[in-house]
């Protein structure tokens, strides 16, 4: 094309593609004017959040005798310690400052305390906030409010072999109590433990489904998932001592 630029060439395209073709262009001459990149570097130096996930696995309980496990999991800490304080970071976008960054760390500290952490960086986590258990109601609300939630998993996974799958909400109650029943007798694992609990229900229903007839349909009541998860509930006080 003239001026230099990359070569261009006519076509004949439908309005509603030529409406897309003319949007990316404007959109590109608007970003021009604007370096996105230093944008971005001064976005995250005065508002970045840096949230730190299962901190507690980089912590070593005092009680223990391993001092090998005890010095990695030290040296993590110490490297995350300037980061935590504020320093300068080099990326592939440029020098990045992490003095105004706010950093959350979470864990669920079951083998360890945060008081085993490095003094250095309780310092720099002062504030400390401890989270409930989930309770049967939470545990529902997770099987029923979020968009691609556990039982439209299933019912799409069903679908794929013709088969139309339904949860009676009573069901899901009781999916729910048992779950939140479970965590509180044998290991509070939270939330997975209702993956747990739904694959002991869908089991015999996942192997049927391949030779059941094209729209069939199949209904998950309360009594159901009693009588799947029966044997669980009757020996949920012996598994906590299965290796």
């Amino acid at each position: 094309g003239r001026g230099g630029g990359p070569p261009t060439e006519k076509r004949k395209v439908p309005i509603s593609e030529a409406r897309e073709t003319i949007l990316e262009i404007e959109i590109e001459k608007m970003l021009e004017k604007v370096d996105l990149k230093k944008e971005a570097i001064a976005a995250a130096e005065e508002s970045g959040i840096v949230f730190i996930d299962e901190i507690d696995k980089i912590c070593s309980s005092r009680d223990f005798n391993s001092k090998s496990a005890d010095a990695s999991a030290e040296g993590v800490q110490r490297d995350l310690l300037p980061l935590v304080e504020g320093t300068t970071i080099s990326t592939k976008y440029g020098n990045v400052d992490t003095d105004y960054m706010l950093f959350i760390g979470s864990g669920a500290f079951h083998a360890v305390k945060p008081s085993d952490m490095l003094p250095e960086l309780q310092g720099r986590l002062p504030i400390r906030v401890e989270l409930n258990g989930l309770t049967e109601d939470d545990l529902y609300k997770i099987l029923t409010e979020p968009e691609a939630n556990l039982v439209v998993q299933q019912i799409e996974l069903i679908k794929t072999e013709g088969v139309v799958l339904t949860f009676h909400d009573d069901a899901l109650r009781e999916i729910a109590r048992t779950a939140a029943y479970l965590n509180r007798t044998v290991e509070n694992i939270g939330a997975r433990r209702l993956h747990t609990v739904m694959e002991r229900i869908m089991e015999e229903i996942s192997f049927k489904a391949a030779e059941m007839e094209t729209e069939n349909e199949v209904e998950v009541t309360k009594e159901l998932v009693k009588e799947r998860l029966s044997d669980i509930l009757t020996t949920s006080d012996l598994s906590k001592y299965i290796l």
